[in-house]
């Protein structure tokens, strides 16, 4: 796996990018700030991520892993890049309370730091459901990269 920082046209890859957040007034909260990761195998994309500075730390604000690539292992390999490339910096992830996400980034090596009540169904115009639940509230998780 390949990862290369975009800079220019980042929309380009707004398709890939709306698999993990479903709202492009969203994406555009962060895209342009934040440093957008393309991940690359044999010249394909499989996947992407944005990355942006906070006080805190670092937060990743969105990762998606092509619907073909997925179940590979290439959304832990992706992470795992990310965090090599951060070692040594917090990693701050925001994610919903499905039952989905969650275990896959505790298993990941990311730990439960807080919770933002309702920020879903605040902030985003339509609901969003995912493994037959509504999002409500934003679970943040945090990891020491190394």
């Amino acid at each position: 796996m390949k990862l290369t920082i975009v800079r220019t046209d980042k929309k380009r890859y707004l398709p890939l990018l709306l698999e993990a957040d479903e709202e492009e007034k969203q994406i555009d909260t962060y895209l342009e700030r934040g440093t957008l990761y393309v991940a690359t195998e044999d010249e394909t994309v499989i996947g992407v991520a944005v990355i942006t500075k906070e006080k805190e730390g670092y937060e990743l604000k969105n990762m998606a892993i092509a619907p073909t690539c997925r179940r590979q292992g290439k959304g832990r390999a992706l992470l795992n890049k990310l965090c090599t490339l951060y070692a040594g910096e917090k990693m701050y992830v925001g994610t919903g309370d499905s039952g989905l996400t969650v275990p896959f980034y505790e298993a990941c090596g990311f730990r439960y730091d807080h919770t933002i009540p309702h920020f879903f169904t605040e902030r985003y115009e339509e609901k969003i459901v995912e493994n037959g639940v509504i999002l409500d509230d934003m679970i943040v998780l945090v990891k020491e990269c190394s």
